[in-house]
């Protein structure tokens, strides 16, 4: 059996939600009810998929943070380019494009409401017995 992963975000605002991730990531959107009693957004970039509906209660986005929140790991094939994309949007970067110690090269930002996210080079798949 595989398994595949999804994720759902509970977010202040769905069109900001929405604009970040298609215009910073490029990631495209693939389910719009934001005008449902029920509202829901979900976008999609090759096998990365996120949902988001609105947040029923105050969250101090501090929570969301590193060590305290999670951190959303994008792999990549060109983190090069994906990073000169992000800047080129103007959305600020938290940590920029940097070879980190265990081997690979990354760079952080937080999304609309406030998740960390770290976009880094796809590295060796331990599963595929290469060393």
């Amino acid at each position: 059996m595989t398994m595949s992963l999804r994720l759902e975000l509970f977010v202040e605002d769905l069109d900001a939600f929405v604009g970040f991730y298609t215009t910073v990531l490029g990631f495209s959107l693939t389910e719009d009810r934001r005008s449902r009693p029920e509202p829901y957004a979900a976008v999609a970039r090759d096998g990365v998929r996120i949902g988001a509906a609105p947040q029923w209660a105050d969250v101090d986005r501090a929570a969301r943070r590193v060590p305290t929140g999670l951190e959303i790991v994008l792999e990549v094939d060109d983190v090069r380019a994906e990073y000169e994309r992000v800047v080129a949007t103007g959305h600020p970067v938290a940590e920029h494009l940097e070879g980190r110690p265990w081997g690979l090269t990354d760079f952080r930002l937080h999304d609309a409401d406030g998740h960390y996210l770290r976009v880094t080079e796809r590295g060796q798949d331990p599963s595929s017995g290469a060393s």
